[in-house]
């Protein structure tokens, strides 16, 4: 292939690295589809494990049942949480996101265990495990009966969650569960691409997590509404940011040209939760203003409310802290991580891009 100065796409955009059918971001019509059906089906109609199944099983091209993961991820954080002491030596003296790191860093394989189980499975418990250092308590042992969603909220709350609250996580973890070839998932992929295994793809797909362009920006959600305060506040809050040129959080994608599709189907389990404490609709003015705004700003460029925006809400309601967020985040995405770093040792070569050299010639 030959490269012409000032036509390489930057970024790789538009470049396809990898064939896949694991999922899909069509970015000018919204929607997301997940190994054939559309996020918001999914959420409405599958657990994370069922989706964890079909990822799994598209990636391998095994039929890997829904009870067949349930069962393994089940036995994953029981065995996670016996190897707690070796796995949060690694950790001492970091912060819940770093030590989260260094925690799957450690992960190996374990006998009688899928490695994708393994490391979907210790996940939750090293959230957990952290957070309640985090707090001055001992790590909550996981419940082999309890549903992953179920679990990572005991594990990482200290107490038990309530059905409307496991059906919340859930949805969200369904719903973050795998979104094309975003930066963290394309870093699984290029590890594993060497034919590393799936410990160090997903390592290298968390450390990408970690950046503030791809899985930091639910926490300044937070900061934002919190900033803002009142309804009274809103419009002159928003006015005198973007008069200063500051990003809103939550707004804006690097895909989609309408409204991210995650976004609704976060609002939507949001408004299921019963007594969250989530104030729905001060959030949902501050969103109508805020895209109101972008629009009169920039009437050429389109900024729709993204999935971060909700994101914070629901973990908020959830009473996770705001330092797991991105924990939290891959406890979900290691299901697609571990789909994608498979698929691309199973069908994949190398990967290996050229770059456009505008350095001096000797």
């Amino acid at each position: 292939m030959t490269l012409h100065l000032g036509k390489t796409p930057v970024g790789l955009d538009g470049i396809a690295a990898a064939e896949t059918v694991l999922s899909h971001v069509d970015g000018q019509q919204g929607e997301l589809i997940i190994a054939g059906a559309r996020v918001a089906d999914l959420a409405a109609g599958s657990g994370f494990e069922g989706v964890t199944a079909r990822l799994w099983s598209a990636a391998t091209k095994r039929s890997i049942g829904e009870a067949n993961v349930r069962a393994s991820l089940a036995l994953a954080r029981q065995r996670a949480f016996a190897r707690l002491p070796e796995l949060l030596a690694a950790t001492a003296g970091l912060s819940i996101i770093d030590g989260f790191r260094a925690a799957v860093a450690a992960l190996r394989p374990e006998a009688g265990l899928d490695d994708e189980a393994t490391i979907v499975g210790a996940c939750p418990v090293i959230a957990g495990a952290l957070v309640q250092r985090a707090r001055g308590a001992k790590p909550v042992a996981p419940d082999a009966d309890a549903s992953h969603a179920a679990d990572t909220l005991r594990m990482v709350r200290g107490d038990t969650p309530d059905r409307g609250e496991v059906a919340a996580l859930d949805t969200y973890l369904v719903t973050v569960s795998d979104h094309g070839m975003n930066a963290s998932t394309f870093a699984a992929r290029v590890v594993a691409s060497t034919q590393a295994d799936l410990f160090a793809s997903v390592t290298a797909g968390y450390c990408a997590l970690t950046g503030p362009l791809h899985g930091g920006a639910p926490e300044p959600v937070l900061e934002m509404l919190n900033a803002i305060g009142t309804r009274d506040n809103i419009k002159p809050w928003v006015d005198a940011a973007l008069s200063r040129g500051e990003r809103l959080m939550g707004f804006g994608h690097r895909i989609y040209r309408v409204r991210d599709p995650r976004a609704d189907v976060l609002r939507s389990a949001i408004e299921r939760l019963a007594g969250s404490g989530a104030d729905l609709p001060f959030a949902s003015e501050v969103e109508a203003y805020i895209r109101t705004a972008l629009r009169q700003k920039n009437p050429e460029r389109v900024l729709d409310t993204n999935v971060e925006f909700f994101t914070a809400i629901l973990l908020d309601a959830l009473k996770i802290p705001r330092q797991a967020f991105t924990p939290i985040f891959a406890v979900a995405r290691a299901a697609g991580w571990t789909a994608h770093a498979r698929e691309q040792q199973r069908t994949g070569r190398l990967i290996r891009p050229s770059s456009a050299y505008i350095g001096p010639k000797p």
